[in-house]
């Protein structure tokens, strides 16, 4: 893992700010969310920036600002469109349960559900369209909830896969020796389990052969 993942970074270099920035921006701006996760590509960018292939904090920018852009374009498009855009060949491929389910949730949770619907892919998707055919006031409530979302989950994502790529290679390092203890322990179990055999097997009186009798039966 730690080879493709460093492999993936390697290849493309400093694109990978486009390219994690952009999907972070088109999971909700054109429901990318809705088959492909961002938080994906954040991760991986988190990799990238451990392994020294990009910058960290310059990452978490792009990641913050994209998410932010990404749900705002996706409020505009559902005020203008949301109609059409459900009933389009797109919105019947999100299928009515889900749309459903995302006007329920923003029903529910009101201008909160744009920071808690981060938690949820689909949602992250769904939500800032759903809020954009709601009318919900831009300014005074989609656009602070979407920047603490976009804060805390671009942020998180990044620094998870560079959390990640450290631990991954901790775990490496005690990969190398880890299994010797249990190769001993298998192989000690094997050994006993076969002294036990023979000292039963030794304990067990052989039948003695039957004899013929007079008439030779």
């Amino acid at each position: 893992m730690l080879d493709f993942l460093r492999g993936i970074g390697e290849s493309v270099g400093g694109w990978l700010y486009v390219i994690a920035g952009g999907l972070a921006f088109a999971e909700a701006a054109i429901m990318v969310g809705v088959v492909l996760p961002g938080e994906t590509a954040l991760l991986v960018a988190g990799f990238a920036a451990h392994e020294g292939i990009i910058s960290l904090v310059p990452m978490i920018i792009v990641a913050i600002v994209c998410a932010i852009a990404g749900d705002s374009v996706g409020y505009e498009v559902g005020r203008a469109i949301g109609p059409r855009l459900q009933s389009s060949r797109l919105g019947r491929f999100v299928g009515e349960s889900r749309w459903q389910a995302g006007e329920e949730f923003l029903n529910r949770h009101g201008g909160k559900s744009v920071l808690l619907g981060r938690g949820t892919a689909l949602l992250r998707a769904l939500v800032p369209g759903l809020a954009g055919m709601a009318r919900m006031p831009y300014l005074r409530t989609f656009l602070p909830w979407n920047a603490v979302g976009g804060i805390l989950w671009g942020s998180a994502c990044v620094l998870l896969g560079y959390i990640f790529a450290a631990s991954l290679h901790q775990v490496a390092q005690y990969l190398a020796w880890g299994p010797l203890p249990v190769v001993i322990l298998v192989a000690a179990v094997v050994v006993v389990r076969e002294v036990r055999r023979r000292r039963r097997d030794r304990a067990v009186p052989s039948s003695p052969e039957p004899t013929e009798d007079a008439t030779g039966r």
